[in-house]
C-alpha cells in the first residue's frame, strides 16, 4: 500500500529543481546573445533581492574594494637620464599595474566576498567552515592586514641604466583599508544575524506567514459575579463575669501569705 501510495509518479523534489535549472541555463546558452544577456541580468537582479541587507552591504564594499584597486595606490618618483639630460619621474600607479602577492590577494579576496554572495542569492547549497559571516570577516582582516603590510614593505623602484626611482604609497591604498574595515564589519553582522545557509540548492527563501489574530478574552467582571459565600466566625461563649467560690476575681487582688518560719 505504502508502495502504491508513494509510487513512481511522485518526483523527488531536489531532482526536479535541479533539473529545472538545467533546462533553463540550457535555454539561455542557446538562445541569442541579447536574451542570454537579459538573462544575465535578470539572473543578477534576483539574486540581489534574494540578500539581507547585512549580505548587500558585504558585496557592496567587495564591489568598491575591486573598484579601489584602479585609484593611484602607489607614486613612483625618480630620474633618468634622457638624450644626456637628467628628467625627473614623477607617476601614480595602480595596483594593477604595481602587481604583486598582496595586490593578487586583495584581489582574490574581493571577487571570492563577491562570488560567495551572488551563489547564496541564487540559493546555492554549500557550507564554508565558520560559516559565511566568519569568512567574510576573515577577509576583511586579511585585506587590512594586507594593506599595513605594504607600508611596511614598499615595492621597489627601478634600477635599469639610467633610471633610478623609489616607489611610495598614495591615498588610494587607504580606501582599500578603510573598505576592508568595512567588509569585516559587514561579516561581523551577518554572523551576529546567524543568516541561515540554502539547505539544498534552488531552495526558496523562508516566507513569514503572518500570525493569526488572537481573540483576547475580556476581563472577568469580578463584582458581577456573586461573592464566595463566607461561614461566620465562631464567637467564644460569654462568661459570668462574677467569680464562683473559690475562685478569684480578676479585679481583687490575691491575699498575702508570709511564708511560715523555721525554727
Amino acid at each position: 500500500m505504502s508502495a502504491g501510495t508513494g509510487g513512481p509518479g511522485r518526483e523527488d523534489p531536489a531532482r526536479a529543481r535541479s533539473q529545472r535549472r538545467e533546462d533553463r541555463e540550457r535555454s539561455r546558452a542557446s538562445g541569442p546573445p541579447g536574451g542570454r544577456a537579459r538573462g544575465a541580468a535578470r539572473g543578477i537582479g534576483s539574486a540581489w533581492r534574494a540578500l539581507t541587507a547585512d549580505q548587500r552591504l558585504a558585496a557592496i564594499a567587495a564591489l568598491a574594494l575591486l573598484v579601489s584597486m584602479l585609484l593611484p595606490w602607489y607614486q613612483e618618483t625618480g630620474n633618468a637620464i634622457v638624450n644626456n639630460k637628467l628628467t625627473p619621474i614623477d607617476n601614480s600607479k595602480n595596483a594593477f599595474q604595481v602587481y604583486s602577492f598582496v595586490e593578487a590577494a586583495v584581489f582574490v579576496v574581493s571577487i571570492g566576498v563577491v562570488v560567495l554572495l551572488y551563489a547564496r542569492g541564487r540559493q546555492r547549497a554549500f557550507h564554508l567552515p565558520g560559516g559565511d559571516g566568519t569568512v567574510i570577516i576573515a577577509g576583511g582582516l586579511w585585506v587590512m592586514f594586507l594593506v599595513f603590510y605594504r607600508q611596511l614593505d614598499k615595492p621597489d623602484g627601478r634600477h635599469e641604466g639610467p633610471i633610478n626611482t623609489t616607489v611610495g604609497v598614495e591615498w588610494g591604498i587607504f580606501v582599500a583599508f578603510v573598505l576592508g574595515a568595512v567588509l569585516a564589519y559587514a561579516g561581523y553582522r551577518i554572523r551576529a544575524a546567524h543568516t541561515p545557509e540554502p539547505p539544498v540548492d534552488d531552495a526558496p527563501p523562508a516566507e513569514t506567514t503572518a500570525a493569526a489574530p488572537t481573540t483576547r478574552r475580556p476581563p472577568a467582571d469580578w463584582l458581577a459575579e456573586d461573592e464566595t459565600a463566607v461561614a461566620p466566625r465562631p464567637q467564644a461563649p460569654s462568661r459570668d463575669p462574677r467569680p464562683t467560690d473559690g475562685e478569684l476575681s480578676v479585679d481583687d487582688p490575691a491575699e498575702y501569705r508570709p511564708p511560715p518560719r523555721r525554727s
